[in-house]
């Protein structure tokens, strides 16, 4: 028994000198504070963790973080600290200053690790060196190239005269002016070096360039890049920065860092620490690190500079920024859109227009009542024999004048011709009131087209980024030997497919401004947006949304709501309106044609005649006759005229207007069922609306979790390619069906709102809680 348990404790104590893990503690030295730092620093200490594992412990102590601030005394002094600190057991160091000390070692008494410090384009390195070959040490060359940069940066803008900013520490230490000496000479540009230590002497120094690139700044805080890149849009100005997508999210134009970089460095650093612990000797590490470029965009900030979006390079660029259009010079709501539409927009101008005809056909209907006055003047000659014997009355010579009155005092047609012109005037009044009713659906539907189309844009793009780390999943599986290669060449495919779709979004969205211009009749190329649209919010508030669903949930409620509603918009349709007035007017015409024939037309007519001269032959009245010559008269009658057949006429005319009356009573009953099939199919429109509304919410969630679901499946290759493309494709429509759900509810509210000839919008709360009221008393009508 004893024996046994001594072999226990035996293997006991094996087993734990097995477990007994060695630690390794690891100095870094930074050049520069940064309050990006801290997380960084973490994604560092957790990848190297992770990949050294059951190795060994690693230790980051926060006592050996130690930053040099762009000081050469700093860096040294804190680079002798941790050589000559015992519980070091590795120094991993960052930056230009770092590397101006480490370097120039001969000799590396700890095992170093620099990395970060060095640009390929520097004609101080070695490219045919694969790995360090001194003990101790080794570095890392990224592929990373200024000249390649501004390549790519002067086929985006094609600038000519570029700023370099750096900082200044940094300029003076490197060969900064003579390796973008020869740069500027291969491309043929101008350019001058901008040293910073703040972002102010950034902003200071613009004039004179037409491009700015940011060779350093990463340890800038975003808060500063942000204020940079304000500036940068403010005096139009392309960027590019060296720092990554980060900075182009904050504003910046352009950058060919991928936003994988940064993981890679990391992995890379992490791989390099664990071959050094299970015994690989830093000087036969290999030196380069290969990152991808990718460009990357902001098309607001391209927007914002009016440099436009190069679609050739479409399918090499990621693109950040929202649809917001950030040169709007004006931003509407959906009031605003509705009110500049009444004001300004041309169909109802031209539509007033036909009013204004109107009304001048009711004042030339009551001229008729207003007196004919006529005045004329005649010079006469006669032949001298005929006038000498005319005594007088017909002298060879004269001149004459007269003025004629001509009064209608009563007629039947004049006075229904004002009372038919008066009702086409009303009548034209409501087809205007109409035509107004569908410019403001046409405006709002323009609105809310646009938010619909900006949140495709949106998608489309997450889409597309979405895209890209599936491709990269793929890459990844394929290198594993989890799948083949045509899952690599099917999500190419589908980013292409996706950046087209992203194509066509932005210039969809570009139309839907195009065409709300022409709307509110701006010039089409005036910059405008248009403001978000929220359920209860802001405006919409009026629409009650919660009571307006509970009504509509509610079965026993539905029907005598639309019958409410129904009765609602035929008292309110300008059509029926307009037809009640022909129908009127033509009435009107029928009485004319039938009784009214029998009513005498009463007129009074006069004149006054005046000879002003006389001479020549026969001017005179001969001898003895015993009268003379009248030179001024006048003359006055009443007339009534009484029409007794008039070829048949007034029967045909009356037949005429009893089938044009009949056919309007037609039309009326045909206007009174479309409006009530408006209102019913509008209000189950609004039904499938609010449903959508809330499934659709649903039906997104659970389609981004299928869709995690199946990319960490898909990565360990438990699913197909098809799989997972059924599930993003499944992702990105109900994306769009959850975004679109509220604005295709707001139509469909517009679009029962214009049946009704009501809209709640443009309607004071006094006047939407009358349209309450009535809707509660007829309901208890109806109980």
């Amino acid at each position: 028994m004893k024996k046994h348990l001594v072999w226990l404790l035996l293997l006991c104590t094996v087993f734990a000198f097995a477990q007994t893990k060695p630690t390794f503690n690891i100095g870094v030295l930074v050049d520069n504070r940064s309050s990006k730092l801290a997380p960084l620093f973490e994604q560092l200490k957790n990848e190297v963790k992770a990949v050294v594992g059951e190795d060994a412990t690693v230790v980051f102590p926060e006592e050996s973080l130690l930053f040099s601030d762009f000081s050469l005394e700093t860096a040294q002094r804190n680079y002798d600290l941790l050589i000559k600190d015992e519980s070091i057991d590795l120094i991993i160091a960052f930056g230009v200053i770092n590397n101006q000390i480490i370097s120039k070692q001969s000799t590396h008494l700890k095992p170093t690790l620099l990395f970060g410090a060095v640009n390929r384009d520097y004609n101080y390195i070695d490219l045919t060196k694969t790995t360090s070959g001194i003990e101790n040490f080794t570095y890392l060359i990224a592929s990373e190239s200024f000249q390649e940069d501004l390549k790519k940066f002067k086929e985006l803008t094609n600038f000519e005269n570029l700023g370099v900013a750096m900082e200044a520490p940094l300029i003076e230490i490197l060969p900064v002016a003579a390796t973008f000496d020869k740069i500027a000479a291969e491309l043929e540009i101008n350019y001058k070096l901008i040293p910073f230590t703040t972002p102010s002497d950034i902003m200071n120094t613009l004039e004179g360039i037409d491009a700015i690139y940011m060779a350093g700044g990463f340890f800038l805080s975003r808060e500063e890049n942000q204020q940079l890149a304000k500036a940068f849009i403010d005096n139009k100005l392309p960027s590019f920065s060296v720092n990554g997508p980060d900075d182009v999210a904050d504003g910046m134009y352009a950058t060919t860092r991928s936003s994988d970089d940064l993981d890679q460095f990391f992995r890379r650093i992490a791989l390099t620490v664990e071959a050094y612990i299970t015994g690989a000797k830093l000087s036969e590490l290999d030196v380069y690190i290969e990152y991808t470029p990718r460009l990357t965009l902001n098309f607001n900030t391209a927007d914002a500079i009016d440099i436009p979006i190069k679609y050739s390079l479409v399918n090499e660029t990621d693109f950040v920024g929202n649809p917001k259009n950030v040169r709007a010079e004006k931003r509407y709501n959906l009031i605003n859109v509705i009110e500049e539409t009444i004001e300004r927009n041309l169909s109802l101008q031209s539509n007033q227009k036909d009013v204004d005809l109107t009304e001048q056909d009711v004042r030339t209907a009551w001229s008729n009542y207003l007196p004919n006055i006529t005045a004329s003047g005649s010079g006469t000659y006669v032949d001298p024999d005929l006038a000498e014997i005319s005594n007088g009355q017909n002298p060879e010579f004269s001149t004459a004048g007269a003025i004629t009155l001509n009064q209608t005092l009563y007629s039947e047609a004049a006075s229904a011709n004002i009372t038919i012109q008066k009702k086409l005037q009303q009548a034209q009044q409501e087809n205007f009131n109409a035509s107004q009713l569908v410019a403001i659906l046409d405006a709002s539907t323009a609105y809310f087209n646009i938010l619909i189309l900006k949140a495709n844009t949106a998608i489309q793009l997450r889409n597309l980024n979405l895209t890209q780390t599936n491709m990269k999943i793929a890459e990844q599986n394929f290198e594993a030997g989890q799948s083949g290669k045509s899952d690599m060449l099917r999500f190419r495919s589908e980013m292409a497919q996706n950046q087209q779709s992203m194509i066509e979004a932005v210039n969809q969205l570009e139309q839907g401004f195009i065409i709300l211009n022409q709307v509110l009749n701006n010039p089409l190329d005036t910059q405008i947006d248009v403001e978000e649209a929220v359920l209860d919010e802001g405006v919409f508030e009026r629409y009650n949304y919660e009571e307006l669903k509970g009504l509509l949930d509610d079965p026993k409620l539905r029907e005598p709501f639309i019958g409410f509603l129904t009765e609602e918009a035929f008292r309110n349709a300008p059509e029926l309106r307009s037809l009640g007035y022909n129908i009127e007017a033509v009435e009107r015409n029928i009485r004319l044609s039938g009784s009214g024939r029998l009513v005498p037309t009463v007129a009074l007519q006069g004149s006054y005649n005046s000879v002003f001269n006389r001479s020549g032959a026969g001017s005179t009245v001969a001898p003895g006759l015993g009268f003379g010559l009248v030179d001024n008269s006048y003359n006055a009658s009443l007339s009534l005229s009484l029409p007794i057949f008039n070829q048949n006429t007034n029967n045909i005319n009356k037949q005429i207007a009893t089938i044009q009356r009949d056919q309007l009573e037609i039309n009326k009953d045909n206007t009174e069922l479309a409006i009530d099939a408006n209102v019913r199919n509008g209000v189950l429109n609004l039904i499938n609306q609010l449903s959508n509304i809330e499934l659709s919410g649903v039906s997104e969630e659970t389609a981004a979790e299928a869709l995690e679901l199946t990319q960490s499946l898909y990565s360990n290759g438990a699913v197909n390619i098809v799989q997972l493309l059924d599930a993003q494709n499944n992702y990105l429509n109900a994306q769009l069906a959850r975004v679109n759900a509220v604005y295709n509810f707001l139509i469909s509210s517009l679009e029962l709102e214009r049946s009704l000839g009501y809209f709640f919008l443009l309607k004071t709360e006094a006047e939407n809680e009358a349209f309450r009221q009535r809707f509660f008393e007829y309901i208890n009508t109806r109980n």
